[in-house]
């Protein structure tokens, strides 16, 4: 996303002072101090969709109360959709006394930027982000190792030999699930052709139902998302399409969606999000979180789940196959295509 106040950084920064003191005196006013209340470590969680979504934002969520229920920190958490909110909403929580903020999602990096030049003290922790500074942490998920395993039982699962890919928008983070996905499928299937298709939104759920419609057409019949509360479109689509007397399949992504479909859903490529936030709070608890984060198949982060609902639908040596190709990438052995969105770090100012 780009950097709606890049033009005019200096005159920004003084927007957004003149905003954190507003905050601050607003805040004050309404006795609005959490962490100066109850003396408890405060971290906060902003999204940019709903925690309904039974997927990423989902899955963040889940990451806060367990935070919350496990190491009894006050936990909150914002919706906010405008580069202006996420600004905002950084600001509000650094004023009230939270250490600890998380923005669950790319698009929040220069926001985060901005708000840790601000307030050093704080921790700013960015999902997918892709800078790192003292206080800015960005979390890789590694999501693409486990979307190569379900490319794989993709290409098991095909009888048409197309398999379909619908997507939110198009980022690097999301565009790497997907590269990943079709070597998968082709390790298995090399003739196998793979469509793919970005709606432009996260959220919007009948762009998602008829982009899956749209490649049920064409043939495919495995198809994965990579989006959020749109996958409720997007497994309607293959859930019409059996109902009809189809053979398709879906994948679900960045959650176990096995059970949110368990109609259709032969298996989820799933980022263990509640863990990985966890980890960062204790880390950052004991003094020694930086970044950025690199998680995978390795320690449990991520991985492909297949749908135990429907057993048999996967072939057994297929499952087999995804077991050697899990180990042989823990290993080292087995190298998944991916996109490195990381910018190198900032080089410190010269002393001379």
């Amino acid at each position: 996303m780009k950097d709606p106040f890049s033009a005019t950084m200096d005159s920004g920064r003084g927007f957004l002072r003149t905003t954190a003191l507003s905050l601050s005196i607003a805040a004050a006013a309404c006795g609005a101090d959490p962490a100066a209340d109850t003396g408890r470590p405060a971290v906060a969680l902003l999204t940019a969709g709903p925690v309904s979504d039974a997927g990423w934002y989902a899955g963040a969520y889940e990451g806060l109360q367990l935070i919350g229920d496990s190491l009894g920190f006050r936990v909150s958490h914002q919706q906010t959709r405008t580069p202006a909110e996420f600004d905002e909403a950084f600001i509000s929580y650094a004023e009230s006394g939270y250490g600890l903020i998380f923005g669950h999602g790319f698009e929040y990096q220069d926001a985060a930027s901005r708000a840790g030049e601000m307030y050093p003290d704080v921790t700013f922790v960015v999902s997918s982000g892709s800078r790192s500074s003292a206080n800015v942490v960005p979390i890789i998920f590694g999501l693409h190792e486990a979307s190569y395993l379900a490319g794989m039982a993709a290409g098991s699962v095909t009888q048409s030999g197309t398999v379909g890919m619908v997507g939110g928008v198009e980022i690097p983070s999301a565009k790497g699930t997907f590269i990943a996905f079709e070597a998968g499928v082709k390790a298995v299937m090399p003739d196998a052709v793979v469509l793919e298709t970005f709606i432009g939104s996260w959220d919007d759920v009948s762009a998602a139902k008829e982009a899956a419609a749209a490649q049920l057409r064409q043939g495919a019949d495995a198809l994965i998302h990579n989006v959020d509360a749109a996958s409720f479109g997007f497994f309607q689509a293959v859930r019409e399409a059996r109902e009809g007397g189809s053979e398709a399949w879906a994948f679900g992504m960045n959650r176990d969606q096995n059970d949110v479909a368990p109609d259709v859903i032969v298996g989820s490529a799933v980022i263990n999000i509640p863990t990985i936030f966890l980890r960062t709070a204790l880390a950052w608890q004991a003094g020694s979180l930086s970044g950025p984060t690199i998680t995978g198949l390795g320690g449990g982060s991520v991985d492909f789940v297949p749908n135990p609902a429907r057993e048999g639908v996967i072939p057994v040596g297929a499952l087999a196959r995804i077991d050697e190709a899990r180990a042989a990438i823990i290993a080292g052995a087995l190298e998944v295509p991916k996109i490195d969105f990381l910018e190198p770090p900032a080089e410190e100012p010269s002393s001379s």
